[in-house]
């Protein structure tokens, strides 16, 4: 009980109970449902497995706005949930207990201070929130399997997780098991991948014709050349959440665009979903001491 008010993660005897009772029928349905889940190995395949029972066992799942929770939607959640996590300590994911699954898109209360001090406040539709210190939530209508191409709303918002972690949410998760990157390395590759995609950022914006409306359907030829979604460009923060996402759902264009980035990530995540899911094997200068 007291672990579980202060956010630790479960007994082992409660994550094997988790373990056994995902049957074999529904981790492959589950399983096979995410394509960018092809090629595990059967040792991958038990580390991810092992890491969605800890964190079935170590959080609470609540529907939002009567939004029923079933296993299926529980085992969904936590199987992407778990792929960062699936070389990493689980650990990371400590000091929060619960996950909130909306039946569809949510609002945000926000607030904005403009220059003459007047305060705008306004709703913001999400389809994900990660609070520090609190829960993840999450729109199912943009979490469960067959949703968009290279977008992942649960791996998104857990590698915020694994950011505020950390500390500060800065783009730079916690490195305390990771004795092989510098904390200033990862600043100086992380900074540096973070202005070249935001001057790509703006190419595509100079190239977009004038009669096109940015904001438009119309634009996406021009920004899905980018080997980002352009929220990335919000902050650093956004940049690593959302080139998680990328670098475990569609890492080819990541890996083409930002190398020594995707390097990076690949040494932290300790995977390598580029070569997992292409074949391919990405050369960089080497690992970042």
């Amino acid at each position: 009980m007291f672990r579980w008010l202060a956010g630790k993660g479960a007994s082992r005897r409660r994550v094997m109970r988790e373990l056994s009772l995902i049957s074999p029928r529904a981790w492959r349905r589950a399983v096979d449902g995410l394509p960018f889940l092809a090629g595990l190995s059967a040792q991958q395949d038990e580390a991810l497995r092992a890491r969605a029972a800890w964190l079935l066992a170590s959080k609470t799942f609540s529907g939002a706005h009567g939004f029923e929770i079933t296993d299926d939607i529980r085992l969904a959640v936590a199987i992407q949930a778990a792929l960062p996590i699936m070389e990493l300590d689980p650990s990371l994911y400590e000091g929060w207990v619960e996950i909130v699954v909306y039946p569809g898109g949510f609002l945000i209360p926000r607030s904005e201070v403009h220059e003459d001090g007047v305060v705008h406040e306004y709703l913001l539709e999400a389809s994900g929130e990660a609070w520090e210190g609190g829960p993840i939530i999450l729109s199912w209508e943009d979490s469960e399997p067959g949703g968009r191409h290279a977008v992942n709303v649960v791996i998104h918002e857990f590698a915020h997780k694994l950011d505020l972690y950390g500390g500060a949410a800065d783009g730079m998760p916690s490195l305390h098991d990771h004795a092989d990157i510098r904390p200033a390395i990862w600043m100086r590759v992380l900074d540096a991948a973070f202005d070249d995609f935001n001057t790509a950022l703006d190419a595509v914006e100079d190239a977009i014709p004038r009669h096109i409306d940015p904001e438009s359907e119309a634009a996406a030829p021009w920004y899905d050349s980018l080997p980002l979604d352009p929220y990335a460009a919000m902050d650093t923060a956004e940049f690593f959440a959302v080139s998680s996402e990328a670098f475990f759902v569609d890492p080819e264009p990541l890996a083409q665009a930002l190398p020594d980035w995707y390097g990076l990530l690949r040494q932290y995540y300790r995977q390598d979903p580029l070569e997992r899911l292409t074949g391919q094997s990405l050369r960089v200068a080497g690992d970042f001491p």
